[in-house]
């Protein structure tokens, strides 16, 4: 005896197929480095960056008036946040600095000069237009004097340009955070 059912299943499976939203994906094109900073490290790992869990989900989010997040699963991050942050940071470092700077694990036979870890108290597209940036920052040194500082970022975006316009912030942001730990903690 034959199923029936099974066509019916079919055409059901399809029609949802066809109805399921698209999604889109954002990634950050990472601005332009026109300075340079000397450091007095030969060698940096970018050990570790933390994110608060709203920064750190695939979703893109953006608060509203009155505080609220606002998030949609259509729109997310073409990559694991915590991952791509840290690589931003990473490649900013090494661009600014000259020296070799890479993120955890190490890939390197020799052990870095120095390890830096970032935590994130906020990472926010605010509704007022500006990304916010807040944290700390932790340089451990084998030898010599480790160091640790507080960072609060902005950068500007256009509120009616959405999530391209956030992610061309964060650029922004990972670049002037890399110039600051540059200037401020690995000196």
């Amino acid at each position: 005896m034959r199923n029936s059912s099974f066509p019916v299943l079919i055409l059901v499976a399809g029609v949802l197929a066809g109805c399921a939203g698209e999604t889109d994906r954002y990634t950050v094109a990472p601005p332009q480095v026109n300075e340079k900073v000397s450091i007095r490290f030969g060698s940096v790992e970018v050990r570790d960056v933390s994110l608060p869990s709203y920064a750190a989900s695939d979703e893109i989010h953006q608060q509203l008036d009155g505080g609220v997040l606002k998030s949609s699963t259509s729109v997310l991050w073409a990559d694991s946040p915590e991952r791509a942050v840290e690589l931003e940071l990473t490649r900013n470092l090494a661009k600014l600095t000259g020296a070799r700077v890479a993120s955890d694990p190490w890939p390197f036979e020799a052990f870095p000069d120095a390890r830096l870890e970032v935590r994130f108290e906020e990472l926010l597209p605010g509704a007022n237009g500006i990304l916010r940036a807040t944290g700390q920052y932790f340089v451990a040194v084998e030898e010599g004097r480790e160091r640790s500082g507080l960072f609060e970022l902005n950068a500007p975006y256009d509120l009616e340009a959405g999530p391209t316009a956030i992610a061309r912030a964060r650029g922004q942001v990972m670049l002037d955070l890399a110039i600051f730990i540059a200037r401020n903690g690995l000196k």
